[in-house]
């Protein structure tokens, strides 16, 4: 089978329910946002050490963006609820908690950077931010967004947030702070 189909050559996609639709529709901008969002916390897995105690979570969260993704394409569940569920949210609270724990409390903002894995995952950070105000945004206009999905997404960043300092913590590589030239740092 080709990986080429030349049906969107003219600028439309089908959606999961056959429809077609402008590639600069909403839909197709929320799942396009949900892939970048799952590729960038693919490029930041690749450069975790084998031993690194993101991994694992960062793999689960990438199939969960899978799933959303799918979703928001249109795929429903046969009973029309969320693919995110509330453990998923719990789960990552408790990853936030658990990693916070071997990190020095935060005293000045940090800079998006430090090990290739961190800056990656501060990069999915952003996307998880985008995504979430993009999906605010849709239900703003009246279409159906699941609660449990803007939940996920936003303690998704806070997540990747941590996860990031984490990564720099694990790489025992120093966070980039913030120096403001208001306040002379």
């Amino acid at each position: 089978m080709k990986i080429y189909t030349k049906k969107g050559d003219s600028g439309t996609t089908s959606l999961a329910s056959g429809t077609r639709v402008s590639k600069s529709d909403p839909r197709v901008e929320l799942y396009g946002t949900a892939d970048e969002l799952n590729s960038a916390i693919g490029v930041a897995i690749s450069f975790l050490t084998k031993d690194s105690k993101l991994k694992d979570s960062l793999e689960r969260i990438q199939n969960l963006l899978f799933e959303l993704g799918s979703e928001l394409a249109g795929f429903k569940k046969k009973d029309d609820s969320s693919c995110i569920l509330e453990e998923d949210i719990s789960q990552l609270e408790k990853e936030i908690d658990l990693w916070q724990d071997s990190l020095l409390p935060l005293k000045n903002f940090i800079l998006p950077g430090g090990s290739s894995s961190s800056s990656f995952l501060h990069v999915a950070r952003t996307l998880a931010r985008r995504l979430e105000r993009d999906l605010v945004r849709y239900k703003e206009e009246g279409q159906e967004v699941f609660a449990e999905n803007l939940r996920f997404l936003n303690r998704l960043s806070d997540h990747l947030f941590v996860a990031a300092r984490y990564a720099n913590f694990e790489s025992k590589i120093p966070e980039p702070e913030w120096k403001s030239r208001a306040k002379g740092k």
